[in-house]
């Protein structure tokens, strides 16, 4: 159990039957009433961030995230195969647990993944990849001068948005963070 009194930025608790991480607290003392905590706090399996208050002294369940490096191996049907670069087993997750990575990999990509009890609640790419555009359409002979973009197909399916010169063969580096163009390889 931990206190509200024990929270620090970055530990992991249970509130409401949900895994959620503290990413900001302020410990408050009006000048009337009772002093209490105000939190923000992540949802680790959904990423949805919320505010919330508890009055001072009161007591969480304290969950101990472990966290595991994966290598992406390959994908048959809806199941994604990694395996575990400590214990070298195979891993097998639902497209439905990828939601927003699956597009974005790539094979030998090796992966970050928390785990809670033994299950994996979340699994994050590196910050950045570099994959190979496999689809683009032409761009237009000198029109540099503007910041347009076009749509490009990359080698792991996805569609992302890159400057006019990007042609099809070329590796480009992508911030997976906002999912955008950082630079030409």
């Amino acid at each position: 159990m931990i206190s509200t009194n024990q929270f620090k930025n970055g530990v992991s608790i249970i509130v409401d039957g949900e895994l959620y991480i503290i990413v900001d607290f302020q410990h408050v003392k009006p000048g009337k009433g009772g002093a209490f905590v105000r939190t923000r706090l992540k949802n680790i399996r959904s990423g949805n961030t919320m505010e919330r208050n508890f009055r001072a002294g009161e007591k969480f369940e304290e969950a101990f995230i472990e966290t595991k490096k994966l290598q992406f191996s390959y994908r048959a049907g809806s199941s994604y195969h990694f395996m575990d670069q400590e214990t070298f087993d195979d891993v097998s997750l639902d497209e439905s647990q990828l939601p927003e990575i699956k597009n974005f990999l790539k094979e030998n990509m090796i992966l970050t993944a928390s785990l809670y009890d033994k299950k994996i609640v979340d699994i994050s790419l590196p910050m950045f990849i570099e994959l190979k555009v496999v689809e683009a359409e032409p761009g237009i002979k000198g029109d540099t001068a503007k910041s347009t973009l076009k749509p490009v197909k990359l080698e792991s399916g996805a569609t992302i948005s890159v400057p006019l010169f990007i042609e099809i063969g070329d590796t480009i580096k992508i911030d997976t963070r906002s999912k955008e163009y950082v630079g030409r390889v």
